[in-house]
């Protein structure tokens, strides 16, 4: 009897002792399984603070497609953009060419006379196309490019510029001539020919400027206007009653 009773004791370690040893089988997997998961967050925040630097996607932007010198994102504003570079270029071209270049070989720099008024071309250089009427105001005079161009009177430049409307490059001069407001008008200059600017004073007979085939214009002549008193008058009349 005293032997069952020290078999029982022992039964009953055992017993607890298997099931330790399963309730440990059971919980190690679970735990083991958990270590990798909390070295992979160490992983992703020692990654996170090293990459402080990066650029997050959302906060990035992307970069015009370019081509050449042009930054387009479409064939058409590529094209665009090579249109308006190559206007800028014929402009700027333009803008450079010097009046030293305009033969003035056997004209004078001063138109010859000694009245109020003066022919805006000198003799023989020119020939008459159409006058006033049709819509037309003015007095076309045919001329080579580069004719030098003359104030017709004394006064105050009221507009001098490389593009004034349908006249092109331009000039306008408001002049008193026998006590009347004289306004004379030079369209169709050469471009950069322009010798006065807005506001000066310029003397009867000053060059002023050289014959062109700018603005609405088929042909190199001077289209030359005169109004008295707010009135249209007819150039080449105006001219031979009153130029010496």
């Amino acid at each position: 009897m005293s032997a069952r009773k020290a078999v029982k004791p022992l039964r009953s370690v055992a017993i607890f002792a298997a099931v330790g040893a399963l309730v440990a089988a059971i919980a190690l997997p679970a735990y083991a399984a958990s270590k990798p998961a909390e070295a992979a967050t160490t992983v992703q925040q020692l990654a996170a603070v090293d990459a402080q630097s990066l650029v997050v996607a959302s906060q990035a932007t992307a970069a015009p497609l370019v081509r050449g010198t042009f930054s387009a994102t479409t064939p058409e504003e590529i094209a665009k953009k090579k249109a308006e570079a190559a206007a800028a270029a014929r402009a700027a071209a333009a803008s450079t060419a010097s009046a030293t270049e305009y033969n003035t070989a056997g004209y004078a720099l001063v138109s010859p006379g000694s009245g109020e008024v003066r022919y805006p071309l000198p003799g023989g250089s020119y020939t008459q196309g159409r006058t006033i009427g049709g819509g037309h105001n003015g007095a076309d005079m045919l001329a080579p490019a580069g004719t030098p161009i003359y104030a017709a009177a004394a006064g105050v430049v009221r507009a001098s510029a490389e593009s004034i409307g349908g006249y092109g490059v331009c000039i306008m001069i408001d002049s008193v001539v026998g006590g009347q407001q004289v306004q004379t008008t030079y369209g169709h200059m050469t471009y950069n020919s322009r010798q006065v600017q807005t506001g000066q004073t310029v003397s009867a007979g000053q060059l002023i400027g050289y014959v062109g085939s700018t603005g609405r214009s088929t042909a190199n002549h001077l289209h030359f206007e005169v109004w008295i008193n707010g009135g249209l008058v007819e150039p080449y009349s105006w001219l031979a009653a009153n130029a010496g």
